[in-house]
């Protein structure tokens, strides 16, 4: 193996304890079969079994206003979340608070049972190569990771070209202490990058551009081919 085949280093790590709320930055993580561990394992569900979300598809309703919500574990417990209200406080009871918070009385916060939380595959890996490019396409636009929801933020050299997430499809990656991926295929983004959220306003202009340069699609996801931890700083290497 050789240096060459080192293409970034994690700047940084991302789970969302309640899908489509804002989530937790981390310094380290055990990553399992499934993902990040405790990524995504809630979500707040409707009377009709469909997850809280940006969109309305066969499995997601729209619910507006989750991202405005974040939500973490507390130390050592990745069991039970705290859903975080827009003011930065945790809420006594979610379930309780999520009715409330979008006026419907069929939500409730829900572990992750038969159907699964996640959108399309486990791991979510973005580029600052291709993070800077949308800042400067959008001048006006407050970008940062969190409109694109990634786990793994990872550093690339200067001079990396934007979207060279795109090489790694089909590859497999090591990174931190014993965990190797393999790249899939890249997201298919919709309106929840455009949505506002904490301190990013709403703007179309995000999606727009992502659509004109790249065909609406942006990152590189992946499974779990063995487990292991990572963490910011650790070096990720193709194989």
């Amino acid at each position: 193996m050789t240096s060459d085949s080192t293409v970034g280093v994690i700047e940084g790590l991302w789970r969302y304890p309640v899908k489509s709320t804002g989530g937790e930055r981390l310094r380290s993580t055990e990553v399992d079969g499934r993902g990040l561990v405790g990524d995504r394992l809630y979500a707040v569900r409707d009377g009709e079994g469909r997850f809280g979300s940006g969109k309305n598809t066969r499995r997601f309703r729209r619910m507006d206003g989750l991202l405005h919500l974040s939500s973490r574990y507390p130390e050592g417990n990745v069991e039970e979340p705290e859903l975080i209200d827009p003011r930065g406080e945790p809420v006594a009871d979610p379930t309780a608070y999520l009715r409330g918070y979008l006026g419907r009385d069929d939500v409730e916060l829900a572990r992750e049972g038969a159907v699964s939380h996640f959108d399309q595959l486990p791991l979510s890996v973005l580029t600052t190569a291709t993070l800077d490019w949308i800042r400067a396409e959008i001048p006006g636009v407050p970008v940062d990771e969190r409109r694109f929801r990634p786990n793994v933020l990872l550093r690339t050299p200067p001079g990396t070209r934007p979207f060279v997430e795109d090489d790694w499809a089909g590859r497999k990656a090591r990174m931190g202490e014993g965990l190797c991926v393999e790249f899939v295929r890249s997201s298919e983004r919709c309106v929840m990058t455009n949505q506002a959220q904490r301190d990013l306003p709403h703007s179309p202009l995000v999606l727009k551009a992502i659509a004109r340069a790249h065909d609406n699609r942006l990152d590189m996801l992946a499974t779990v081919v063995t487990p292991g931890t990572a963490r910011v700083g650790d070096a990720m290497v193709l194989e």
